[in-house]
Order: structure tokens, then sequence, then C-alpha cells
């Protein structure tokens, strides 16, 4: 499996600190990445099964799989009692 690119750090770096800037997170992706929110997510949720990232960053990676598992089974709960 491929490295990291360098954009993949980036976003990573990014989730990792997002909090520490005063701007909205989305308005923070734009500038900063360059990517509407929904890429960015898209590119996050990826990376979250990439072993490089985990690598790299295991406490954010597990962190965020975690609450990646929790939304996945809140919404699996939502369905079941409709």
């Amino acid at each position: 499996m491929p490295d990291l690119s360098a954009r993949d750090r980036e976003v990573l770096a990014f989730e990792r600190a997002w909090w520490k800037h005063s701007d909205a997170k989305d308005a923070a992706v734009r500038d900063r990445l360059a990517l509407s929110p929904q890429e960015y997510y898209q590119a996050l949720n990826a990376l979250l099964d990439h072993p490089e990232a985990l690598e790299l960053d295991p406490l954010l990676v597990r962190r965020l799989r975690r609450q990646r598992l929790v939304r996945q089974r809140q919404r699996q709960e939502r369905r079941q009692h409709r």
C-alpha cells in the first residue's frame, strides 16, 4: 500500500488541530486545504481505513474510528425503529 500523500498528511494534521483556529471548521477547511467540507470529510473518512494513517497518528485515527462506529450504530438503530 502506498505511503500517505502530502494532502493526506495535511488532512490529518488539520483534523488534529482545527479547534486551535478561530474560524468555523468548514471555513477553515476551505481556506487552509482548498477543499469543500464534503470533500474534506470524504478524504478524512477514507484515511481512517489506511494503516499508514494509523501508524502516523494512532490516537487521532482510533478516536475518529470510534466516533464513526458510534454514528453508524446510531443510524442503524434509527432505521430499526422506523
